[in-house]
């Protein structure tokens, strides 16, 4: 065998064992079953399963809501916000691999996204609160070690999406019922600026606003009146950029982070729910609650690559593998259907595989990929 030819042979059979290794680990909420399930897909055989199942909840003859997830920076805890309560919610810590509960702590009402900063070590989560007025609702931050809440910061009406930059310097969330976009300074755990998202946007500098009430920032109109109803947030993994699903106004929203302005908005397709940047940060994929569909895009250009139509209705959460390659995507299903988890190949556009799994299948958090 020529040398060209050897070398040829090689580089094929590293690349065939590489393609054989990959496989991606996921935990995914069922928020009408009251479980969790971890995910595995095999990337060579193209097929996903429920690899284990996890009860949750404090109530068995009761609903308890499983929503939001995350897992720690290193990957030995995964976490669920529980969505009901008596009266609150609460949050639950549990040991990956085992999935050993370890401990809870109560939160506010309808505790739902979450993140852990890597800057400050402590957990994040908002609380959407579906219950009684529409008044401002808050931030929990919380010593995932210890279990104990540190702090709670004043925010909008119905926070939700929220998710760090990667640095963890700066947490951001929308707020369905007042179109804005929140910026949190982690380590000074309080709300730093606000950006109206409406189409006169203008955005907040708090530091420079002292003590002024809420109702005097322009939200009285607000309350009543939403349009855009942002319900997820995500950051470009390199570029002072985040991106914002806006559910009642059917479009992407893309804020500069330096300047505190938008500088695009895309139609979208109908009610997009959640999304998340690709970590090479050329893709945005989007789940279109509204239409039963996840939307690719190209972020440069800003033009929608594909269009995916999802095995059942209520396309929920949305989850990108570190490599870039697969979405992971959760579908509720309406009602007395399975939720699922569907694949989809980012790069050949298409749906690989879908599972099932429990009833409402919403809030979901890569894990690991193992090579």
């Amino acid at each position: 065998m020529s040398r060209p030819v050897f070398f040829t042979f090689i580089l094929l059979l590293f690349l065939c064992v590489d393609v054989k290794a990959q496989n991606y680990y996921a935990y995914v909420a069922a928020e009408s079953e009251d479980e969790v399930h971890l995910i595995h897909f095999d990337a060579e055989s193209k097929k996903v399963e429920i690899a284990k199942t996890i009860p949750v909840g404090r109530y068995p003859a009761e609903n308890d809501g499983p929503h939001g997830m995350t897992v720690s920076p290193d990957g030995k805890y995964w976490f669920v916000s529980i969505a009901h309560g008596n009266p609150y919610g609460w949050l639950a810590k549990y040991k990956t691999g085992s999935d050993e509960l370890i401990g809870t702590v109560d939160l506010g009402l309808f505790p739902a996204t979450m993140e852990i900063s890597e800057q400050t070590g402590l957990l994040y989560v908002v609380n959407f609160n579906l219950h009684g007025e529409m008044e401002p609702s808050s931030v929990m931050v919380v010593d995932y070690e210890s279990m104990d809440v540190l702090d709670e910061i004043e925010t909008g009406i119905m926070p939700h999406g929220s998710r760090m930059n990667s640095s963890g310097t700066r947490k951001y969330h929308v707020s369905m019922m007042t179109d804005e976009l929140i910026e949190i300074n982690t380590t000074g755990m309080s709300v730093e600026r606000r950006l109206s998202l409406g189409k006169n946007a203008m955005g907040m500098e708090m530091g420079s606003m002292g003590n002024m009430d809420h109702s005097s920032m322009g939200h009285g109109h607000m309350e009543h009146n939403p349009v855009e109803k942002p319900t997820w947030v995500d950051p470009h993994p390199t570029k002072p950029l985040v991106y914002i699903a806006g559910n009642g106004s059917d479009e992407i929203i893309e804020v500069h982070t330096d300047n505190w302005e938008i500088t695009r908005r895309f139609n979208s397709g109908k009610a997009p729910y959640n999304l998340e940047v690709s970590p090479d940060g050329k893709l945005l994929v989007v789940s279109y609650k509204g239409e039963a569909a996840t939307g690719i895009w190209d972020l440069e250009s800003g033009s929608e690559l594909a269009k995916i139509p999802s095995t059942r209705k209520v396309t929920h959460g949305v989850t990108v593998t570190p490599d870039s390659k697969f979405a992971f995507i959760t579908v509720e299903g309406i009602g007395g259907e399975p939720g699922s988890v569907e694949i989809i190949d980012l790069e050949k556009r298409e749906l690989v595989d879908y599972v099932e799994t429990g009833k409402q299948a919403g809030g979901i958090y890569f894990w690991k990929q193992v090579n």
